[in-house]
């Protein structure tokens, strides 16, 4: 038979299974910035800026070469985004070349290879490659500008290595394998530290081919040494390193009075000499293995010293330069993560201990002390009180595996997870106000009108009377199993390898987000009947059927490997574990993240495309134990070829963004929404805001006379200072504050001490207190007039001692108006409208550092520039406390100094509308396509439109109001032209435009939007009534009960606004309907609260001479009023007479207001029967 050159065709192939995915890659790339944190990092890679931490030096040098291909600006963020497809293709062709390697150990065979046996390794290395390549996860990190695609381009890579390691072992310099390793081991930490997670796969790689038989303590101390290397490498080894930058240069310069940066360059030079002598002296004393591993270490610094772009850039005062690691100590800081909260793995605190207070014995602990410059004295100070300077966690609420430990989601861990149980302190128990109120609560709780939200809201408030339970060990384990691996880890392998439900995020739902198998069997029981779906559920393009095939075919695989060689099944099953459950143990994830987190675990699926593509083999094998090898073959590459095409047909058309702008122009439009060359200021909120228009300032040159504010970021000193400097166009932002007066551990927070509260503070005022340094503004001198002495401060931490209060919440903002007419902050026709001041009442607890910084620009800028928000929350505090003060201003909200109150029916319509000026802003939008049908309107899209539907009803309900049907159309039209009902969901938004609708005249139209809607509503109604009927058995009333509800009044609502219009007979029909799917909810409403919501649907029925339908539900709501009337006689006695009395007649005044409905339409001798059945009734209440 022939033969092959197994090297030379793995070559090929791998470059034509590489060629195949970048083609599909580039086919389906997004053209521009997305959403989250791609546009950041595009935005820090074109020009070589400093991101969020920890960092991902060598992807944004990377990124600066793909953007200078670029032709124009426009192009740079698909240079970039095309940085993935090129790192995802090279990881499809490393996939390819790792899997015939392990074919060709399985089938043990040499460099030439039968055609037949090459058949066997390549088809198993095309279809585990072209599998992963349409991966849900995978295809999403690949056509965006993220670091997952190149963090798995590394994990391949190291992989594929740790295979040619071993491949070459015994030969003569087969150690350059693993020096390469290092130096990829140095890059990974340059993109993200998931490449990391290889190195243990590729020690059991080493170990399995050095020693051939099989002991079990070996095998143990193998795995633990992987593990451990993992370890000393990412916890151990550079964090040292960078510490012992950090504290030499603080040595040399504070102790021996050197220059800055000369303790630096010595421990530099100092572990270059170390390095070379350890190498020069092993090699000439022929210590091999001390001089590889010397060698390996020396690969790793040099693939790591791709972060000395950091401080490089920092140090050039980057626009975008997060936590400015400027040196070697900051740079710590920024590789430790210390900005975000502290996260603890096998021991620590419960979310319990918000409610817990101090600790009795150590109230404090120390925090670590922050170094900064001071170039007036050349020395390295402490800017913070870091001794004694956190509070410290109480350790009754400390305790091991803490799963559950995020303070901020306490309501969420109680709400899924079950309520803490709780006791009164042995000190309040004879408090009969403590003990009443407690047991109040608890058969509150015990009659289940409790709900998680009432009871972190009891705990907060009285928890200093009760000795709270932490959350046992036992129940962090069932959170760790049925949250962070079941929920997030199993769902969203799942997702890749079975199926997807949907592209909404799941929250402990049925409807959204959950796995699915295409076969009805499997999801009827988890997910409740899959017959008579609504049609937004069958056409969301994210609802992908595999039936499972890939997820079999892989353990098909799995199972293979396992019969075959184990020594080969280990290292990819630990790949698989440490890429997925151990990341999952590392992560120790809330309940809920702010967004799905697949993304992150897609080296875990990339591992079981392995055990995939060794399915062919499987597959082969076992039919070539009854049918000849070419049939085998044949018949193997027809069952297995099903898995790739079901995954590419599923996938392509929620993976293909290649012709959408919708998060470019949601940037643009934000911009676009401000006035113009005025050095105007926007505070942001979220990622998707500030991300978004960084990259419309950074990289497209777009708006940068705007200051874009993050309000989140405001609390760090790194990101006040860059504030107050020129950004391109905009001006530097002015503060009271200097740098040392908000340094790090410096008004941190200040304390709120009612002293005058009668007086209202001239902001002005309130901020030359806040910024005094006068003693008198501290809390040490609050405390000396409360009687402290000496002694007693001695126990108190300077931190606390040191910290500012303010004696008043009130505060009074005067209008500049001379400034607010020149910065055109106003129309000069609405001069008349301005106030003198705005009152500002601030909270009565304190203030974070970012508040008082905001606090602190509104007071200097006095109205010079105008000031924006995004809206991105409700908030009071990121309005500054001023939200009757807003001006609707396209998608932004401006601050002006007209009184606009927030209407309390609709608090979330704030702020004031110029109609005209809005409409000029209206029309600057581009839009990006979104009403395109081709391209792909996933979750943030679709939210989006929440702002841009709502901003564009109340411009116009604005010009109609004033009269101009003519701009209202309009508006309305752009409206529903932009973002197709269809497309964006959200349905409720589009109600009031009916309402609009039918004022300017276009009651056809209206109409036509009432249907739609209908449509949506009644097709979600349809399926729960249905289920309900058909498939009471499989379907789960109590995960559905609150989406009937949702979906039951949504209806109702349109039906009601549509009688209130006067428009029976077109209501008439609805009307129908309406009954018809939803009478089988009785059983959830309650019968009696069902129809007694119905009064207002008899008359219209009457009216369209449906008069047996109309008679039929007023009896239905007749007859639940009766049965209500005769209970209530039935339960009358003297003692209770007086209270039965007022129900009865309620109930009276309901049967009575039936009988006028009726009165008109029916015939004489129905309503005089029902008239006398009701006086029968009230006869029997009166006589007994």
């Amino acid at each position: 038979m022939k033969e092959i050159n197994f090297y030379k065709y793995n070559r090929i192939f791998g470059i034509i299974a590489g060629l195949f995915s970048f083609v599909i890659f580039s086919l389906t790339v997004e053209p521009t910035a997305s959403y989250w944190d791609c546009a950041e990092y595009i935005s820090t890679s074109a020009k070589l800026q400093i991101g969020h931490p920890p960092g991902a030096p060598l992807f944004q040098m990377l990124g600066a070469i793909f953007s200078i291909l670029a032709f124009d600006v426009t192009q740079i963020a698909y240079a970039v985004n095309m940085m993935s497809v090129t790192s995802s293709a090279l990881t499809i062709m490393f996939l390819f070349w790792s899997i015939s390697l392990i074919a060709k150990e399985i089938l043990k065979v040499k460099e030439i290879v039968k055609v037949s046996e090459a058949i066997k390794i390549f088809g198993s290395s095309f279809l585990g490659s072209i599998t992963f390549t349409f991966t849900d996860s995978f295809w999403y990190n690949a056509v965006e500008a993220e670091v997952y695609a190149m963090a798995t381009l590394i994990l391949a890579i190291l992989f594929w290595l740790g295979l040619k390691w071993v491949d070459d072992f015994g030969k003569a310099r087969s150690d350059k394998w693993l020096i390469l390793i290092s130096f990829v081991v140095g890059l990974s930490f340059g993109v993200h530290f998931m490449g990391l997670l290889a190195l243990p796969s590729i020690g059991l790689l080493y170990y399995f081919k050095k020693y051939s038989e099989f002991n079990i303590k070996k095998f143990v101390l193998a795995n633990v040494i992987s593990v451990s290397i993992l370890l000393f490498i990412f916890k151990l080894l550079l964090p040292s390193t960078l510490s012992l930058f950090g504290n030499l240069e603080v040595f040399f310069v504070n102790d021996l009075g050197l220059p800055f940066n000369s303790g630096t360059i010595f421990t530099a030079v100092l572990l270059v000499s170390i390095f070379y002598y350890g190498l020069s002296y092993t090699s000439k004393k022929k210590l091999y293995w001390l001089n590889t591993t010397i060698l390996c270490l020396t690969f790793v610094f040099v693939g790591f010293s791709s972060w000395l772009m950091l401080p490089i850039r920092s140090n050039a005062n980057t626009v975008i330069n997060e936590n400015a690691p400027t040196d070697a100590r900051s740079l710590l800081a920024y590789y430790n993560l210390e900005q975000y909260p502290d996260t603890y793995l096998f021991y620590g605190p419960m979310f319990s201990d918000i409610y817990a207070g101090q600790d009795p014995n150590e109230p404090y602990k120390d925090d670590k002390p922050k170094y900064e410059r001071d170039y007036s004295i050349n020395k390295y100070v402490i800017v913070n009180d870091w001794k004694n300077g956190k509070i410290n966690s109480n350790k009754n609420h400390e305790g091991l595996f803490p799963r559950m430990w995020s303070s901020d989601n306490a309501v969420n861990y109680m709400n899924y997870y079950g309520f803490l149980d709780f006791e009164i302190k042995r000190e309040y128990r004879n408090e009969e106000q403590i003990v009443e109120l407690v047991n109040n609560f608890k058969t509150r709780v015990d009659e289940d009108d409790v709900d998680s939200e009432d009871y972190h809201e009891f705990l907060s408030n009285f928890g200093s009377y009760l000795d709270i339970e932490k959350p046992s060990f036992i129940s962090n384990i069932n959170y760790f199993l049925n949250f962070q691996l079941s929920k997030m880890y199993f769902r969203y392998f799942m997702w890749n390898f079975s199926g997807r439900q949907n592209d909404k995020q799941w929250k402990y739902d049925l409807e959204n987000g959950n796995w699915l198998s295409g076969i009805n069997l499997i999801d009827n029981h988890r997910l409740g009947p899959q017959e008579n779906l609504p049609d937004d559920v069958i056409n969301n393009k994210a609802r992908n059927k595999y039936f499972m095939i890939p997820f079999i075919l892989g353990l098909i695989g799995f199972v293979f490997l396992f019969k075959e060689n184990f020594k080969v099944l280990w290292p990819i099953l630990l790949l698989f574990l440490f890429t997925g459950i151990a990341l999952k143990f590392y992560l120790n994830e809330r309940i809920f993240e702010p967004r799905e987190r697949d993304y992150a675990l897609v080296g875990s699926f990339y591992a079981y495309s392995i055990f995939i593509g060794f399915s062919f083999l499987a597959i082969f094998q076992f039919l070539n134990k009854y049918i000849k090898e070419n049939s085998s073959i044949l018949i193997s590459f027809l069952l297995v070829v099903t898995c790739p095409i079901l995954l590419s047909y599923n996938n392509w058309d929620d993976h293909d963004r290649s012709k959408r702008y919708t998060a470019q122009t949601l940037a643009k439009a934000y911009l676009d929404s401000i006035d113009e060359d005025k050095q105007a200021m926007i505070f942001t909120i979220g990622d998707n805001d500030t991300f978004a228009l960084w990259y419309a300032q950074e990289i497209e040159n777009h708006r940068t006379d705007v200051r874009t504010i993050n309000t989140s970021l405001l609390a760090t000193d790194w990101y006040m200072d860059q504030m107050k400097r020129k950004a391109y166009k905009s001006n530097p932002i002015l503060s009271n504050l200097n740098h040392k007066q908000y340094a790090f551990g410096n008004r941190d927070y200040i304390k709120y001490e009612s002293l005058i509260d009668s007086v209202r503070w001239d902001l002005k005022d309130f901020m030359n207190w806040i910024s005094s340094d006068n003693k008198r503004t501290k809390y040490k001198f609050l405390l000396e007039q409360y009687g402290y002495e000496k002694e007693d401060l001695e126990n108190v931490p300077l931190f606390t001692q040191n910290m500012i209060y303010y004696p008043t919440n009130k505060l009074r903002f005067y209008v500049n108006k001379e400034n607010v007419i020149k910065s055109g902050i106003i129309n000069p026709s609405e001069i008349d409208k301005i106030v003198d001041y705005i009152d500002i009442d601030i909270p009565k607890s304190g203030l974070y550092k970012n508040q008082i910084l905001m606090l602190d620009i509104l007071s200097k800028n006095d109205w010079e520039r105008p000031i924006y928000f995004t809206g991105g929350s409700y908030k009071d505090s990121e309005y500054i406390w001023m939200k009757d003060y807003l001006q609707l201003d396209g998608l932004v909200y401006k601050l002006v100094p007209i009184k606009t109150p927030i209407n309390e029916e609709n608090p979330y319509q704030m702020g004031r509308i110029e109609p005209n000026r809005m409409y000029d802003i209206v029309k600057k939008w581009e839009w990006g396509n979104s009403e395109s049908p081709e391209i792909y309107h996933d979750p943030e899209t679709r939210k989006n439109s929440i702002s841009f539907r709502g901003n564009l009803h109340r411009l116009a309900e604005e010009f109609i109001k004033a009269g101009d049907y003519e701009k209202a159309a309009e508006m309305i039209e752009l409206n529903f032209e932009k973002m197709p009902l269809d497309y964006f969901e959200y349905y409720s938004l589009s109600e009031p435009y009916i309402s609009s609708y039918y004022k300017i005249g276009e009651a056809e139209k209206a109409q036509k939007l009432f249907k739609k809607l209908e449509k949506k509503y009644l097709d979600q109604i349809r399926y729960y009534s249905i289920s309900m009927r058909d498939y009471d058995d499989i379907f789960p009333l109590s995960n559905f009960a609150e989406n009937i509800f949702t979906y039951t009044e949504r209806y109702r609502g349109l039906i009601e606004n549509e009688i209130l219009l006067g428009n029976y007979i077109f209501a008439a029909e609805s009307i129908e309907k309406f009954i018809n799917y939803t009478e089988i909810f009785k059983s959830i409403y309650g019968e009696y609260d069902y129809y007694i919501f119905l009064i207002n649907f008899i008359e219209p029925l009457y009216i369209s001479s449906k008069l047996d339908q109309g008679r039929k539900l007023y009896k239905s709501i007749s007859s639940e009023i009766n049965s209500r009337l005769n209970t209530l006689i039935s339960a009358k006695e003297d003692s209770n007479s007086t209270y039965l009395s007022e129900l009865f007649d309620d109930e009276v005044s309901s049967a009575k207001s039936l009988l006028n409905i009726i009165k008109d339409y029916e015939k004489d001798e129905f309503y005089n029967s029902e008239v006398e059945g009701l006086n029968d009734i009230i006869e029997n209440f009166i006589s007994k």
